[in-house]
Order: structure tokens, then C-alpha cells, then sequence
């Protein structure tokens, strides 16, 4: 059944709640907080870590998909726990993977450290027995052995975006060759677009098939650059993400929490909504953005 209302793929916490857990109950927070702001379904997304912790951070959100879907079978029955669990969460679809494979020269507030070469026994170890859970995976694309990773993720029915990349557009454009179909958080962690040189950002405006993320909180993108988005991109490939954190919401709706380094946004879907129609663009295609898009992305029916 088609989900009918926002879809944020690109969510790593909100609240006193992220993504950085063993504990399902959690993530089940996170769904039930992102469900109360008007979220249909999130997809929880995993930082870059040490492949053992990443694994352990996608174990708590199968088990909190297992519960959601134990309480939708149970829903007529009118037991404490599963009010407390179903009452306005957004439905859990899987999980976005954001690393390991990325570049540290485009790390922005993850943890470079983390990061990895590209090999596909690295690979094998990150997402054996969550393959079903996978949805998406960003990838630095311009790494030598990221094609190859595309092309067995594809295999494995796994979304690639591209992100955190200091992509020129020839590398961009072979990754896309390679299966590559979106680009995470677009501007945000990636090479600054240049006249000469538009890389994986002149890629993602121009293209007619790459989906690209975008963060409205009116920080992570000048308005200027949202306007020139949505006018440039076409309407069907844009999604609309929140990228939030753990935090304590505030009037700004962003975080700093060290270095200077912007690390995501403390809003919803909704605050986005309302940041694009402040800035005239029109409900359909907002709408378009924030729910047919991303489903479409996810081949959610």
C-alpha cells in the first residue's frame, strides 16, 4: 500500500534520539517524534562508524521494524504497549547508510576516521544479512573501487547516492554508468560547483535521472541556491530530506556541535514544507518532493 504522507529518507535522529544505538526502543522513539510532526515513514540513517558498530546500529532498526510490524498485526487490540508504540509513528522503512566509503576530505561532521577504502570484501562485511534492510548507501564515487562497490550494491537491489565527495563531474557521471542514482544532501559535503569544473553538483541539477537530496532549513542552502533548484531540477527528481540530528530543537533549527562544522538540521519535513511555501514554491510540487519522489525512490507501493 502506498504510503500517504511525508517520507524522510534521510533522518538520523530528533530529539533525545539518533540512529547511534543498540537499543530498538530508540529508534522507535525517533518514528513515533518524526510521526507526531506529520512524518508518514523515515528511513533511519546510519553515521559512518567501524563497520562492527554500523552492523549494531542496523540490528536495533530491524528489531524496531520487527515490533512495528508485530504491533500493525495486533493493532485492534487495545493493549498499553502497543498504543505507546503505533500512536502517530512513521512507518520505519530500512536504513540509509551514510559511509563508510566516503571521502575525508568531504567528511563535514562525520567522523573521517571511519571512513574506508571501497572493496567489495569490505562490503560483504558491512551489509551481509541486512541486505534486506538496505535501502540506500552513500558513496564518495571518485574513490578507486567505489565503481565496483555501485555495481554490487545494484546487484543487491541497494540505492546508491553519491555524497561526501570531492567528485569531478567526469567521476560523478561514471558512477551514475555504474548505477549510481541519487546524491546525498546536495552543495552539503561535496565539491564547491565551478565554472570549469561543475562536478557532482552541475551533475545533479542537470541530469534528468540522478535524485538529489535537499535540506530547505534555510542554512544548509541559501534560499537563493533552493530557488534556483527547484527551477533548474526537474520537479520529479527532487527530494526533500531533513537530515536531523539528536538535539534539543531550537528557533534556528541547525547545530553546530563542534569546529564550526555544520552537522544537519532540527527540523521535520513539515518545517520544510513551510520554509518552501514561505519561499513561493507551489504545494504541488513541494508535495511532489516531500512524498510521491521519495517513494518513488524507494519503490514504496
Amino acid at each position: 500500500m502506498k504510503i500517504k504522507g511525508f517520507i524522510d529518507i534521510h533522518t538520523h535522529g530528533i530529539n533525545g534520539y539518533d540512529t547511534k544505538t543498540t537499543n530498538p526502543e530508540h529508534i522507535l522513539k525517533m518514528a513515533q517524534l518524526h510521526g507526531r510532526a506529520g512524518t508518514a515513514a523515515i528511513l533511519p540513517t546510519i553515521y559512518s562508524a567501524p563497520i562492527d558498530e554500523m552492523r549494531k546500529n542496523m540490528e536495533a532498526v530491524r528489531r524496531a521494524i520487527r515490533t512495528q510490524s508485530t504491533e500493525h498485526r495486533i493493532k485492534n487490540i487495545p493493549t498499553l504497549h502497543a498504543l505507546r508504540i503505533t500512536h502517530y509513528a512513521s512507518q520505519i522503512l530500512g536504513v540509509h547508510l551514510e559511509g563508510p566509503f566516503l571521502n575525508p576530505v568531504r567528511c563535514g561532521a562525520l567522523d573521517k576516521d571511519s571512513f574506508i577504502k571501497p572493496t567489495i570484501s569490505s562490503l560483504k562485511n558491512l551489509i551481509e544479512g541486512y541486505e534486506d534492510i538496505i535501502k540506500i548507501i552513500t558513496i564518495a564515487p571518485e574513490i578507486p573501487g567505489a565503481l565496483k562497490i555501485i555495481e554490487r550494491c545494484n546487484e543487491h537491489g541497494i540505492r546508491v547516492n553519491m555524497g561526501h565527495s570531492d567528485s569531478t563531474y567526469k567521476q560523478a557521471l561514471d558512477a551514475k554508468k555504474a548505477g549510481a542514482t541519487g546524491i546525498t544532501h546536495l552543495f552539503n559535503a561535496m565539491r564547491p560547483f565551478h565554472h570549469r569544473e561543475p562536478g557532482l553538483i552541475g551533475l545533479g541539477l542537470m541530469d534528468e535521472d540522478i535524485y538529489i537530496e535537499v535540506i530547505a532549513d534555510k542554512v544548509h542552502i541559501n534560499e537563493t541556491v533552493v530557488k534556483l533548484i527547484f527551477t533548474t531540477k526537474r520537479s520529479d527528481r527532487v527530494i526533500l530530506i531533513s537530515d536531523s540530528v539528536k538535539g534539543a530543537k531550537n528557533k534556528k533549527g541547525h547545530i553546530y556541535p563542534k569546529r564550526g562544522v555544520l552537522a544537519g538540521s532540527l527540523i521535520t519535513l513539515s518545517d520544510t514544507a513551510k520554509n518552501l511555501k514561505n519561499l513561493g514554491i507551489p504545494e504541488t510540487i513541494v508535495k511532489k518532493a516531500a512524498i510521491d519522489n521519495p517513494g518513488r525512490y524507494l519503490n514504496v507501493k
